[in-house]
């Protein structure tokens, strides 16, 4: 296999998964999965290790990546970990930086250097039901991206926009997704 590699990718990994899923749509179907148990207060612990993907169950990962949720003291924890809505800041700034990345690689565009900041805004009152005009998520979310590439400006707004428009986890942010919660019956 062609060891080219662009932004640290392998371009003809990257070309024979492209032929491949234009090949077999059913290919591009994914199910991931994380596992959650409470541990105390504001404390609880996911894990994340199987997935469904490419037509088949993934066994890839020898052991679970382990992430713990925790709270700061002013919001009643002892910052055992990241918060959730942390943790989301984390997930979007992961997926905006992968996608750039594989957007640039396929545009033949070096990245030299990529940091991302992000800053969002949230009012409590809408987590605490003290104002049902206040939503308990985000209000909104700022990211910018600094971004060092052999390419011309023009062409580094494009990806950006580009970028927003294809992250799965910018998509799932920006519109609404059904989420259901249900009571598994043990």
């Amino acid at each position: 296999m062609n060891s080219v590699r662009v932004n640290g990718l392998n371009v003809q990994a990257a070309l024979e998964t492209i032929a491949a899923i234009k090949a077999d749509k059913s290919l591009a179907r994914f199910e991931f999965r994380a596992r959650n148990r409470w541990i105390d207060g504001g404390e609880n612990r996911s894990t994340i290790k199987d997935f469904y993907g490419a037509g088949r169950e993934d066994c890839s990962r020898m052991s679970a990546f382990e992430f713990t949720n925790g709270e700061p003291p002013v919001l009643l924890g002892n910052n055992e970990g990241a918060n959730p809505v942390e943790f989301l800041l984390h997930a979007l700034a992961g997926c905006v930086t992968t996608t750039f990345i594989l957007h640039a690689m396929a545009r033949g565009i070096t990245v030299r250097e990529l940091r991302t900041e992000l800053e969002g805004d949230i009012d409590l009152q809408g987590l605490l039901g003290l104002d049902d005009a206040v939503s308990p998520g985000y209000e909104q979310i700022r990211i910018r991206m600094h971004v060092k590439a052999d390419c011309p400006e023009k062409d580094l707004d494009d990806l950006l926009a580009y970028t927003q428009q294809h992250s799965p986890v910018c998509n799932t942010v920006c519109r609404p997704v059904p989420v259901i919660i249900e009571r598994a019956m043990d």
